[in-house]
């Protein structure tokens, strides 16, 4: 059972986690022209035909500029959309709660060495800018640890 973790937005990725291999692939979120490509993301999605989807439920930011929270909600709702749109059931999970199950603050950086250490052969989190990706698979073990 292939279980989808999603961190919203330009910067984020989608994860599908298999939990009886423990594995994780990551993709980053697909971008074309400065928008989340659609297109792509479903492809992906019918690719590894995940069970079901966990995603970050996201809120707006008091310091956030209102074009910046705007193309965030576009990216959110179209990433929603297409999940919705491919028949997959989701569940939604605030960064709160699933960061406390990993005893993780707001620093993305923690998350990137959580995500490390939980899958040591995967190099998919090398880089410091892949905290999106690490996020997304976290996300997902959550959701498989939790849901399922």
């Amino acid at each position: 059972m292939i279980i989808l973790g999603v961190d919203p937005g330009k910067s984020g990725a989608l994860a599908f986690y298999d939990p009886d291999a423990d594995t994780v692939d990551v993709f980053d979120m697909p971008v074309v022209d400065g928008e989340v490509n659609a297109a792509e993301v479903a492809r992906i999605i019918r690719e590894f035909k995940p069970k079901f989807a966990i995603i970050e439920r996201v809120h707006a930011m008091p310091k956030n500029g209102a074009v910046s929270m705007f193309n965030f909600g576009f990216a959110y709702g179209l990433v929603r959309g297409v999940v919705a749109g491919s028949y997959i059931p989701v569940h939604l999970v605030t960064p709160t709660t699933w960061k406390r199950h990993y005893k993780l603050s707001s620093d993305k950086e923690a998350s990137r060495w959580t995500a490390i250490n939980l899958w040591p052969a995967n190099t998919m989190f090398g880089r410091k800018k892949d905290d999106g990706r690490a996020e997304a698979a976290l996300i997902a073990k959550y959701g498989a640890l939790t849901v399922r």
